[in-house]
């Protein structure tokens, strides 16, 4: 299969690639897999692609083109470009995602699709039903809409439960997201699983012998994309208080500026919280283990989480950590043991956890973050991920 990695791949050139012809059922057509972004896939999916190519199967990626499309080519999938405006509320653009979606999906009839955030789920799982594919989802948090009250989490909820009617399975990444699915008669017993996370590569993501930082020069890390819901306005009030009584602690930001969400921190807000000096921004990085390394502790005070990322890594590099006692924060964060839960949109709450976390001596903390790196092997590594979508395509 030849398909054209660029932004501006035409529809002509689809159709003629080596591999896409209706009559090509090689291994029963490819494997599809649908997200709003190629970054999602190179960061969270890379395994599963892997694992994919591996059983013989060809693997077409759907999503905006970013520049992680050739880190895409690298692993061996191929791409189609498809733009998802995630926190968009056209109709219009709607409508024609599900076009666009529905015109590949004729063209190459896949063997299975896996949808990933909430458009691809919905549309693309509506166009590889229409050709028979079978169906798998991946609810990896519940996101703005369902954070909402009134019309947008009704709507939301409306079009997931037409979308994944004739799904074959419909992954959750916590318990407390699976059973609001089927208290609201979004999906069916019979389809909802629970998975563990994106999976972690445990080789990959593992303890430094760095020593831990003086309680002077303490460094808190929040990783995430730069919005209100991750309760970054949260972390920068707790850092002020904080500072207040530990004025050398630090307290950095590293993630995505700029998202395409409706709670994106304005890039003028972070300019004001940067002249306060009471946070560090530290960009977007592909790589983040230098940057846990060189922090005390993990942050994440988010309002809802599927299964956060940045917590499984922190843990799984020895990281004592911090969040907010929410679903999927909860599943990861062993209250007193591997980390400390603190109230949700409570900056006095994260203070006072930080606080706390600074007065342990760098023993205790030590003993927290070895017991994160045992939780995430037990529970959390890549392996398991990887049997339970290979067993739903295989079944």
């Amino acid at each position: 299969m030849q398909l054209q990695v660029s932004g501006s791949a035409s529809r002509s050139s689809e159709t003629s690639a080596p591999g896409l012809a209706p009559g090509d059922r090689r291994h029963s057509g490819p494997v599809v897999i649908a997200a709003n972004s190629c970054w999602n896939i190179v960061n969270f999916r890379s395994a599963l692609v892997a694992a994919l190519l591996r059983e013989g199967r060809d693997v077409l990626v759907l999503a905006p083109p970013d520049e992680h499309v050739p880190a895409l080519e690298a692993l061996g999938a191929h791409f189609i470009p498809v733009e998802v405006a995630s926190s968009s509320l056209s109709v219009t653009g709607d409508l024609k995602l599900l076009l666009r979606y529905a015109a590949i999906m004729r063209r190459v009839r896949p063997s299975a699709f896996l949808g990933f955030t909430i458009k691809p789920n919905i549309y693309g799982s509506l166009a590889a039903q229409a050709v028979g594919a079978r169906v798998i989802n991946n609810i990896t948090g519940l996101g703005t809409a369902f954070l909402s009250t009134g019309w947008l989490r009704t709507l939301a909820s409306s079009l997931y439960r037409v979308a994944l009617r004739r799904s074959h399975t419909v992954f959750f990444q916590n318990g407390s997201d699976l059973q609001l699915f089927l208290k609201r008669r979004l999906v069916r017993q019979d389809q909802a699983r629970l998975l563990p996370g994106s999976g972690l590569d445990l080789e990959r993501f593992r303890p430094s012998p760095a020593a831990a930082g003086a309680a002077d020069d303490f460094r808190f890390l929040l990783i995430g994309r730069m919005l209100w819901d991750k309760g970054v306005g949260e972390f920068v009030e707790a850092a002020r208080r904080v500072r207040a009584s530990h004025p050398q602690a630090r307290f950095q930001l590293l993630g995505a500026l700029g998202a395409d969400n409706r709670t994106a921190v304005p890039e003028d807000q972070l300019g004001k919280w940067l002249d306060e000096g009471v946070v560090e921004y530290l960009g977007s990085t592909s790589d983040v283990r230098p940057f846990v390394e060189a922090a005390d502790c993990l942050v994440l005070p988010s309002y809802r989480e599927g299964l956060p990322r940045s917590l499984l890594e922190g843990s799984a590099m020895g990281k004592p950590v911090i969040a907010t006692d929410v679903p999927g924060c909860r599943d990861v964060v062993d209250h007193g043991r591997t980390g400390l839960l603190c109230a949700v949109r409570s900056a006095e709450a994260l203070a006072s956890a930080m606080r706390q976390m600074i007065d342990l001596s760098p023993a205790e903390r030590a003993i927290m973050g070895a017991a994160g790196r045992a939780r995430v092997e037990q529970e959390f590594c890549q392996s398991k991920v990887l049997e339970r979508y290979l067993g739903a395509l295989n079944a």
